[in-house]
Formats: C-alpha cells, sequence, structure tokens
C-alpha cells in the first residue's frame, strides 16, 4: 500500500515544536514521526500529505518545502472543533511522475473509502489527476473545482502538465467529470481556444474580477464539489511579498482564504489540493491559515448531503414566463438549492443530480423572470 512509503515528518521541524505552547496545533494533531510511525488512520477527520513532485509544473524549476509550511501551521491555534486531524508526511517522488500518480490515487482511496479528507500540500497542478481516477475506480460522477488564473487545457503536444491536465482527464476512459468550475480565471492567460471548449462542454467559469467583487458568490460552486485544487499561481503578488513570486493582478490572502473555508464546510469535498506554491515566508503563512481555513469549514458542516429535501426545507415554485423553477431552502442552513426539473433527464446520465446548490440571490433573480447560467449549462450537460 502506497501509505507506507509516507516518509515521516523531519526531525529539525519536530525540534522546533517543544517551543510552542501546549494548546497549538502542532501539539493537538496526530504526527508520523520516526519514532511513532504512521498514525492509526480508523476516526481521523483529515490528513496532511507533503508533495514534491513539480516534474510537469509550469514552472518546472519550482520546488517548495512542504516543512516550512508546517513551521508556521503548527504554531497556530485551532478553533472550536472537534476534529480529530493527522499529519502524515511526505510522499516520496516516484521513478516516473506516472509512478507519483499511482501512489496519490492509492493512497486518496484507501482514505476515501475510510471517510478521511485528505489535503496534498505542494507538488504541480496535475497532481489533482489521479485524484479524479479514484472516483473512475469508485465508477461515480464527480464535479471538480478550479482556483486557478487560467483553464489548463492542452495548447501544446504535451496532453497531461500542470498547464494541460484538463486534456486528459476530458479525454480519460471511462469519463466520469460532470462538470468542471474554474475560478478566478484571468482572460488574458486563457486562449480563445480553451474558452470555446469551455462553453462546448457546458462547463462553468467565474471570472477574477467577480470572485473579488462577490467571494460569496462562489460558496454553491464549492457546495457542489467533490475535488478542489487551489493552484496558487493565481495569487497576487501582494499576497506572496514578492512581485517575482505572485501575480501583478491575482487573489488576494483574505479572498484565498474564503475560498478554503467554503471548500471546508461544503458537504462533498472530499480531497483538496494546494498546488504550484511560491517559495517565500509570507506563502509559509498564508499556506497554514489556507488549511487553517478548510479545517474551519469542516468543522462547521451541515451533513446535508446528499440532499433530502422531504423534510427541514421549504419549497419555493418560481413560475417564469417559459418555464417553472422549484427552489429549497434548508431551514437548518438556510442555504439555498434549485431543483433540475425536465422530462428529458429521465434518460439522462446523472439521475442523481436532481439539485444545484445556488443562492438566495439566484432566487430573488428567478423572481425577475432570469434563470442562473449554471443551471443552463447544469441542464445542457444532463442530456
Amino acid at each position: 500500500m502506497s501509505l507506507e512509503l509516507l516518509v515521516p515528518v523531519e526531525k529539525e521541524t519536530l525540534l522546533g515544536m517543544s517551543f510552542l505552547p501546549k494548546q497549538v496545533l502542532g501539539n493537538k494533531i496526530q504526527l508520523h514521526t520516526h519514532s511513532s510511525g504512521l498514525p492509526e488512520l480508523k476516526g481521523l477527520h483529515v490528513a496532511l500529505i507533503g508533495l514534491q513532485d513539480y516534474r510537469n509544473s509550469f514552472f518546472p524549476n519550482t520546488q517548495y518545502d512542504v516543512n516550512a509550511f508546517r513551521k508556521e501551521f503548527y504554531a497556530l491555534y485551532p478553533g472550536n472543533w472537534t476534529l480529530n486531524i493527522a499529519d502524515l508526511g511526505d510522499l516520496p517522488n516516484g521513478s516516473t511522475v506516472q509512478d507519483t500518480y499511482y501512489a496519490i490515487k492509492e493512497i486518496g482511496y484507501h482514505l476515501k473509502q475510510m471517510n478521511i479528507v485528505p489535503i496534498f500540500i505542494g507538488g504541480s497542478h496535475d497532481m489533482i489527476f489521479p485524484l479524479y481516477q479514484v472516483y473512475q475506480d469508485f465508477k461515480q460522477l464527480v464535479n471538480m473545482v478550479s482556483v486557478d488564473r487560467s483553464f489548463d487545457f492542452s495548447q501544446e503536444d504535451e496532453l497531461i502538465s500542470g498547464r494541460s491536465y484538463m486534456s486528459r482527464i476530458i479525454m480519460d476512459k471511462p469519463n466520469i467529470l460532470f462538470n468542471y468550475t474554474n475560478i478566478g480565471f484571468q482572460n488574458y492567460y486563457c486562449a480563445i481556444e480553451e474558452k470555446d471548449l469551455m462553453n462546448k462542454l457546458y462547463f462553468d467559469g467565474c471570472r477574477l474580477g467577480e470572485v473579488l467583487d462577490n467571494v460569496a458568490s462562489t460558496e454553491p460552486i464549492f457546495r457542489d464539489a467533490d475535488i478542489v485544487g487551489l493552484d496558487l499561481k493565481c495569487l497576487s503578488w501582494q499576497a506572496t511579498a514578492d512581485p517575482l513570486k505572485g501575480e501583478p493582478n491575482g487573489i488576494d490572502s483574505r479572498t484565498i482564504c474564503a475560498l478554503s473555508r467554503y471548500a471546508g464546510i461544503s458537504d462533498r469535498v472530499s480531497f483538496l489540493g494546494i498546488y504550484e506554491i511560491p517559495s517565500t515566508h509570507m506563502t509559509d503563512q498564508l499556506l497554514s491559515q489556507i488549511v487553517w481555513y478548510f479545517l474551519e469549514g469542516y468543522a462547521l458542516r451541515f451533513d446535508e448531503y446528499p440532499v433530502a429535501v422531504n423534510q427541514g426545507f421549504l419549497k419555493y415554485t418560481v413560475p417564469l414566463s417559459n418555464q417553472t423553477l422549484v427552489f429549497y431552502k434548508s431551514e437548518k442552513s438556510q442555504r439555498w438549492w434549485l431543483e433540475l426539473t425536465n422530462d428529458s433527464h429521465l434518460n439522462n446520465k446523472s439521475k442523481k443530480a436532481t439539485l444545484l446548490a445556488c443562492t438566495e440571490k439566484d432566487y430573488q433573480s428567478a423572481t425577475h423572470d432570469n434563470v442562473p447560467e449554471r443551471w443552463y449549462n447544469a441542464v445542457r450537460r444532463m442530456h
């Protein structure tokens, strides 16, 4: 089993913990150490795993020391959580990238079976591909969300890399990708052909300006996600405190933490990957807080997936000029869903995907005869 390949947290990192207060995360979570070995997995909620494989990175010479993150993360105080968290150490690079993929897939499959959410930290963004393959083995349709400055479709001969792994996912058989959503894309990093492909496949995208203007609008996207990837090339240079390792325009530190919290609070998210990490001290601190906010969100999960609207939900029927939409509002979480209803759905490929997460603003918009674009895309994908 690939879990046996995981390397313990380095001793130098552990030595620094002796100076930390007993209440901090480093003294509250279980650690994979040379002396104690791998922690007991049974009963865990979340597991941290470091990656170092950058061979397919957009910047191949990129390296990030996950232990630099650990030193910052261990020093943070936990929230009011009842979570069992473990740091399982680092996965060494395989002889080939394919070997690394295989190990990640094995680990992901095993942890998903145990209902443990792994957070993979480091490596290039293509390391999300083996997490997609886990769902192939489960024969389960999957929704993927990437927080990224670009769409990551192939524009060159190389089929899979940190820049083009999405092409491999689309072409891989069996194809179990129901939806892909890009959050924070910047038009000048996206080819016209990529945008056309997004439209052709009825995938969703949220431009950087939309995210920064209203980060709360992304919450329903995460609520419907199974796999989330954060590509930290999306960060603005202010977030990394280094103009050479950040974007002139990009996601700021506060917004990336809010996005991570939405991913954590989603009842569906089973995998989180944080990739292409700039190597700066500010990023070490920010990354520790990104993970902290994911855990904060996880601790607040409402356990509303799969959604059973027969009890605990208020139903709102909205007649439009050419159809009728049905909305549901949870009395528990105050969150909204929109029903996907169409006679042609009787033979659709996603018989269980009958509800689409949405916002109260979507409901209010529908009362003015406007239908959310995500609803249209979802209906088209179901044919």
